[in-house]
């Protein structure tokens, strides 16, 4: 009976199955394939009958880039210098003069040069613009100016740059290399280590573990570990650095997708390092993705305090995909969560607003989880520190400084103007604000916020109404009220600007590896984590 049961109503419904599954896919098929013709016929129209000239690659750029925009800012193209780019980041490995430069369109300004590689033995020094690399002008160069500065190991590159007004020339030689995962660990006092971890590259729990066991061996009993604007990178190195710290078999993250075979649960696979030692560790507002996994699986296992401000909040993960000539697509294929099951994603770009802009989670929107030890987390909007320190009172004036390069210059004015023996000895006054803030003015710095967007908007539709002058005098109070106010926003970030404005200034004078040193003196996030590791009590309290 029960074998007939099966032959009359199993087999059908999984032959049905069957034929929906099928019947879904050849639906999809068939509109990528009619959507795919409509184009490609179109596409043939324009470069064929168009009254001018058109540029074929230009257009199919400007095609994929549109399209694309319509996705997430994660789901992008790359071109075979991008995919170049892409490996470099991951693997941390590249031949080159050793310095992080910006392109921009008629120069090449050096932003950092790494102590003890080419650019810095040849002299160059953060604010230096490039303007001709060889016999090539940087303005008259097509295509990605800084690909003139790479070459084969030993070769030499002759530039010409400016500095402060002056023109001068160096000779660099390049050379191989390397961008540490791990640029630098180190005790704090007798019994706390430290490292600093700023990227997921391949080399990440290979350095980071190896940092861990070094300070170990010179007696760290207690440890902090600085994600603070560590973008990201591959998910698997997380894991793994999370498996130092927590036993194996401990469910790390979970990521899921409309596509069942991107559906993963990372395990992790290796005994641990030290699971009892305890752990602090620093996020801030540029702390993204592989960093979100870390600090927000050891939070949700209690098996670290988190300090600083809160993280990016990207909780989307990509897969790089191969296309023709040499280019690739790097498509969002899931999102993560964390092991309490919260998605730390902060923007939504699939329900955007009527300007098209992804929006933020609304904080009344978050839905809390629970920690293993009972403690709430919320997702929404990245990860939420234990303990708050150093987040800007305004970020969108504060990223819009941030984003302008005053802070980068006003470093490089700064530098030329004064000289330490000893770098610790560096702490910015009030009149050093003061001088910023002039400085802001001087070069132009403008912020627009949306009210006076809004505002400007309705004072032009008041003058084609011709109603204007009734309004003008209270338009002009409103804009300067409002100028005022972004003063006042200015002033109430003042810790938060002069804190970048010292880390900008110290490593012009002691490099990256300086700045870490001077962290240990002066940082008050890493004050504050010693404050916490040092009482056992204290520390515990965090985690129940």
């Amino acid at each position: 009976m029960k074998a007939l049961f099966k032959k009359k109503f199993i087999l059908p419904f999984l032959a049905g199955l069957v034929f929906l599954s099928t019947t879904a896919f050849k639906n999809d098929f068939f509109e990528i394939a009619k959507q795919i013709e409509i184009f490609t016929t179109l596409f043939k129209e324009i470069n064929m009958n168009y009254v001018d000239e058109t540029n074929p690659a230009e257009l199919m750029d400007t095609a994929i880039k549109s399209m694309l925009a319509d996705l997430d800012p994660y789901t992008n193209f790359m071109n075979e210098q991008d995919v170049e780019g892409a490996r470099i980041n991951n693997t941390g490995d590249y031949t080159g003069i050793g310095a992080k430069i910006k392109t921009l369109k008629d120069k090449l300004v050096v932003i950092e040069p790494y102590k003890d590689y080419p650019a810095d033995k040849a002299g160059l020094k953060a604010g230096d613009e490039i303007t001709q690399v060889g016999n090539t002008l940087i303005s008259d160069y097509d295509s990605n100016a800084g690909d003139l500065l790479k070459g084969a190991p030993d070769s030499s590159v002759d530039v010409t740059f400016k500095r402060q007004g002056k023109t001068k020339k160096a000779t660099i030689k390049r050379a191989e290399v390397e961008i540490k995962a791990v640029p630098y660990f180190s005790m704090i006092d007798e019994k706390t280590g430290y490292i600093v971890l700023s990227q997921f590259s391949r080399k990440a729990y290979a350095e980071t573990n190896y940092a861990l066991r070094d300070l170990k061996a010179q007696g760290a009993e207690k440890m902090i570990l600085d994600l603070r604007g560590n973008p990201g990178g591959l998910v698997n190195e997380a894991i793994k650095i999370v498996n130092l710290f927590v036993p194996k078999g401990q469910l790390v993250v979970t990521t899921k997708s409309k596509v069942k075979k991107y559906n993963r649960t990372y395990i992790t696979k290796n005994e641990p390092i030290d699971a009892d030692i305890p752990l602090v560790i620093l996020i801030d507002g540029s702390s993204a993705s592989a960093s979100e996994i870390v600090s927000g699986a050891l939070q949700d296992l209690d098996r670290a305090v988190i300090v600083g401000s809160r993280s990016f909040g990207k909780g989307l993960v990509q897969r790089p995909k191969e296309l023709t000539y040499g280019t690739q697509i790097k498509i969002t294929i899931s999102r993560y969560y964390t092991p309490s099951g919260r998605c730390i994603q902060s923007l939504d770009y699939w329900n955007r607003n009527e300007k098209g802009e992804a929006v933020r989670v609304k904080q009344e929107n978050y839905n809390a989880f629970k920690t293993k030890n009972g403690r709430k987390v919320f997702d929404g909007g990245g990860v939420f520190p234990d303990e708050i320190i150093g987040a800007p009172k305004n970020s969108t004036i504060t990223n819009s400084i941030m984003h302008s390069d005053l802070i980068f210059d006003y470093a490089t004015q700064y530098y030329y103007n004064h000289s330490f023996t000893d770098i610790n000895t560096l702490k910015l006054t009030e009149q050093d604000f003061s001088n910023f803030k002039t400085f802001l003015k001087t070069n132009n710095f403008s912020f627009e916020t949306d009210t006076e967007k809004a505002l400007k908007k309705a004072f032009e539709t008041s003058k084609e109404e011709e109603l204007n002058d009734n309004i003008s005098q209270d338009y002009n109070t409103l804009l300067a009220n409002l100028n005022e106010s972004k003063t006042v926003v200015i002033n109430e970030n003042k810790d938060f600007l002069l804190k970048r404005l010292t880390e900008d200034i110290v490593k012009r004078y002691v490099y990256r590896e300086g700045l870490y040193d001077y962290y240990k003196v002066h940082d008050s996030t890493i004050k504050k984590s010693l404050e916490i590791l040092g009482n056992s009590s204290t520390y515990q309290s965090y985690l129940k």
